[in-house]
C-alpha cells in the first residue's frame, strides 16, 4: 500500500470510527427518556452481551484477512485471493448461525440466572439475528481492506450506526406510544442491531458487485482454477485463526468488561439495596456514564494508531529507533489528546448529565468512569504498539491478568463502596493492564511519552480541573437565565469550552508543547493550531 493510500485509508476508517461512536453515544440520549433508567439497565443487559460477542466476531477478523488477501493479490493470484474470501465467508455465515441460535437459546439462562433481570430475555433474544450478518460482515471488511478499498468499510459503520438509531428509537417510541409495555419497548430498542447489520451487509454487498465488474473490466480471472500449490481450506483457516484469534482477546477487553459489569452489578448490590434501586444503579452506569465515558477515547485512540502501520513495519525491518519515536509519539498524542476531553466531561458533568438526560442523578458515576477512561486510552495505545510489533503473548496474559483483578475485585469492593466499588474495579483492572504493557513495551524499545515534561502535565490538569470545578459551581448557582434544560445546555458549552481553552493555553504556558513540537502533530491537529494562530500573525504583520 502506498504512503498516498496507506493515509487516505487510515483518515477513511478514523473518520467513520469517529461518526460511529458519536452516533453510538447520541442514540442513548433518547433511549433514557423513553426507557428511564431501570429500562436502560435492562437494555444495557443485552447491548453489552450482543457488543462483547460482535467484537469476537468481528475484531482481528479483517486485519488477519486482509493480510491473506493482500498478500495473493501482490502476487496476481487473483483467483486464490477470491478462493481465500470465499472459504472464509462460508465459514462466517456458519459461524453467525451456530452464535444467533446459541445466544437465542441461552438468553432465558443468562437474564434471569446470571445478570438476574428477567425483563431481558426479550432484548437479547430481539438482538441475537444481528449475529447471523456481522460475522459475514467481517469478513467482506477485511476482503476490501486487503484489496485498498476503505471507504466500503467506513461508509458501512456509519449506516450501521444510522439505521441503528432510527429503529431503536422509532420501535422504542412506538411501541410505548401504542401501550405494548417497557419491556417490548426495550425489546424494540435492541431491534436497532438487526437492522442496522442488514444495512451494513447491502453497503458491503453493492461494493462487492461494484468490484467484481472492474475485476472483470481490468482483465482479472476471478473465477479460474485455483494454482497447482493453493491453501486447503483448514490451511486458510488455520492462517486466518492464527492471526486472528490473538487481536480479538485483546480487542474484547472493554467489552468485556462492560459484560462483567451488567452480569454481576445487580446481585453485587441487591444486599444493601432493594433490586429496583440496584437495577437503577446499573441503568446510570450502563445508560449514561459509559456512553459519556467512551467520548474521550475516540480520537485520542483514533490519532494514536495512525502510528501502528509504521510501527509494525519499522520492527519487520528491525529499525528500532523509528519504532521507539513512533511508540513514543502514540503515548505522547493519545495522552494530551485524551485528557482535554475527560476534564472537560469531569467538570461539566453535573449540567452535561442534566441536559443530555434531564436529571442530574449518577453525576458521580460519570465523573469516575470517565476519569478511568484516561488509564483505558493508555492501556489501549499501549497494546496496539505492543501488537504491531508482534508481542501477542504478553498481551494475552495482561488482558487475563486484567480481567481476574476485575472480577475479584468488584467483589471484594462492592459490598464496601457499592456501585462506586465496581467502577473503582474497572480503575484499578485498566491501571494495571497499562502498567503491564508499558513494562514490556520498555524492555523492547527505551521510548519516552513525556519525560521531564510530567510536569507541566500535572500542573495543567490541577489548574484545569480547579478552574473548571470553580466555574462549574459559579455557573450553577448565577447562571440560571432558562428554564433548567437550557440552564444545562448553556453551563455545559461554557464549563466544558473554558476547561478545553484553559487546558490548551496552560499546556504552552507550562512548556509542556512548544511551536516547534507542533510540526511533528497529526495533520489536522496542525491546520487547527495554524488557523487559530493565523490572525494573531497577520495582526503583527500589520503593525
Amino acid at each position: 500500500m502506498s504512503k498516498d493510500s496507506l493515509v487516505k485509508g487510515t483518515i477513511i476508517l478514523a473518520l467513520a470510527a469517529l461518526i460511529a461512536r458519536v452516533l453510538g453515544a447520541v442514540q442513548r440520549i433518547p433511549l433514557v427518556h423513553l426507557l428511564d433508567d431501570p429500562g436502560m439497565a435492562t437494555y444495557s443487559i443485552a447491548f453489552n452481551i450482543y457488543s462483547f460477542l460482535l467484537v469476537v466476531a468481528t475484531a482481528g477478523v479483517p486485519s488477519a484477512l486482509s493480510k491473506l488477501i493482500s498478500e495473493q493479490t501482490a502476487l496476481g493470484q487473483h483467483a486464490e485471493a477470491n478462493r481465500i474470501y470465499r472459504a472464509a465467508a462460508m465459514f462466517a455465515i456458519g459461524a453467525g448461525v451456530v452464535m444467533t441460535l446459541l445466544l437465542y437459546m441461552l438468553a432465558p439462562y443468562y437474564a434471569i440466572h446470571i445478570s438476574g433481570d428477567a425483563d431481558a430475555v426479550l432484548s437479547i433474544r430481539a438482538l441475537a439475528p444481528a449475529l447471523l450478518l456481522f460475522p459475514l460482515i467481517a469478513i467482506m471488511r477485511g476482503y476490501f481492506q486487503g484489496r485498498q478499498r476503505m471507504l466500503p468499510n467506513g461508509l458501512s459503520q456509519i449506516i450501521e450506526q444510522i439505521l441503528r438509531l432510527i429503529t431503536a428509537i422509532g420501535l422504542a417510541y412506538f411501541l410505548l406510544t401504542f401501550d405494548y409495555g417497557k419491556v417490548k419497548a426495550i425489546a424494540g430498542a435492541s431491534f436497532g442491531g438487526v437492522m442496522g447489520s442488514i444495512g451494513a451487509v447491502a453497503v458491503m454487498a453493492y461494493y462487492a458487485l461494484k468490484l467484481r465488474r472492474e475485476d472483470i473490466r481490468n482483465g482479472q480471472v476471478v473465477n479460474a482454477n485455483p494454482p497447482a500449490k493453493a491453501l486447503n481450506y483448514s490451511a486458510i483457516y488455520s492462517r486466518l485463526f492464527r492471526l486472528s484469534i490473538p487481536i480479538v482477546l485483546f480487542s474484547t477487553t472493554v467489552p468485556l468488561i462492560y459484560l462483567i459489569d451488567s452480569s454481576i452489578t445487580i446481585g453485587l448490590l441487591q444486599p444493601d439495596l432493594s433490586y429496583d434501586a440496584a437495577k437503577e444503579a446499573l441503568g446510570l452506569l450502563g445508560g449514561r456514564a459509559q456512553s459519556l465515558a467512551g467520548i474521550p477515547i475516540i480520537l485520542a485512540i483514533a490519532l494514536s494508531q495512525s502510528a501502528v502501520p509504521v510501527v509494525s513495519a519499522a520492527f519487520a525491518r528491525k529499525d528500532m529507533e523509528l519504532v521507539r519515536q513512533q511508540a513514543s509519539k502514540a503515548l505522547y498524542l493519545s495522552i494530551l489528546t485524551g485528557l482535554p476531553m475527560v476534564l472537560a466531561i469531569c467538570v461539566a458533568a453535573r449540567p452535561l448529565n442534566g441536559f443530555l438526560f434531564a436529571n442530574h442523578e449518577g453525576t458521580s458515576i460519570i465523573i469516575l468512569l470517565t476519569m478511568s477512561a484516561m488509564f483505558q486510552i493508555v492501556m489501549q495505545t499501549s497494546g496496539a504498539i505492543l501488537m504491531g510489533m508482534g508481542q501477542m503473548k504478553a498481551l494475552i496474559v495482561h488482558v487475563v491478568i486484567g480481567i481476574v483483578i476485575k472480577l475479584t475485585l468488584s467483589f471484594l469492593l462492592a459490598p464496601w463502596l457499592g456501585i462506586y466499588g465496581i467502577i473503582a474495579a474497572t480503575a484499578l483492572c485498566f491501571i494495571v493492564m497499562a502498567q503491564l504493557n508499558l513494562r514490556v513495551l520498555k524492555r523492547q524499545v527505551d521510548y519516552t511519552v513525556l519525560g521531564h515534561k510530567w510536569g507541566g502535565v500535572i500542573v495543567t490538569v490541577i489548574l484545569t480541573a480547579a478552574a473548571g470545578a470553580a466555574l462549574e459551581l459559579l455557573t450553577y448557582r448565577w447562571v440560571q437565565p432558562f428554564a433548567s434544560r437550557l440552564n444545562d445546555m448553556g453551563n455545559t458549552v461554557i464549563v466544558g469550552g473554558l476547561a478545553c481553552l484553559i487546558y490548551v493555553v496552560l499546556l504552552f504556558v507550562t512548556r509542556t508543547v512548544t511551536e516547534a513540537e507542533i510540526s511533528s502533530f497529526p495533520r489536522p491537529l496542525q491546520t487547527i493550531y495554524r488557523r487559530f494562530r493565523k490572525p494573531k500573525s497577520n495582526a503583527g504583520g500589520r503593525g
